[in-house]
């Protein structure tokens, strides 16, 4: 199994969730993967470098939040992919 380690910052509107991997993931190493819990009244930006379906398998665990969004370094800031509220629309950035 691949080892994956998580850390969370709060900030004012959004929860920032970075992960870093020591080892290959493979995709059974899902079932035993437990990302932190986070204050669902706000946002969720995912960082780290990982496969495809480990930030599908982050976006649905953190599905219930205001919204969700992936950072992009050559952005600088974070694209919002899922909302559930308005004010936050689907392709802005949020700069972080």
């Amino acid at each position: 199994m691949g080892n994956i380690k998580f850390t969370s910052k709060e900030e004012r509107e959004y929860t920032l969730i970075s992960f870093e991997m020591d080892d290959l993931l493979s995709p059974e190493d899902l079932a035993a993967i437990t990302p932190p819990n986070i204050n669902g009244a706000k946002g969720v930006v995912l960082s780290g470098r990982g496969p495809i379906w480990l930030f599908c398998f982050l976006t649905h665990f953190y599905h219930p939040t205001k919204f969700i969004a992936t950072y992009d370094p050559r952005l600088e800031g974070a694209v919002i992919v899922e909302r559930h509220t308005s004010g936050y629309e689907i392709g802005s950035v949020i700069k972080c």
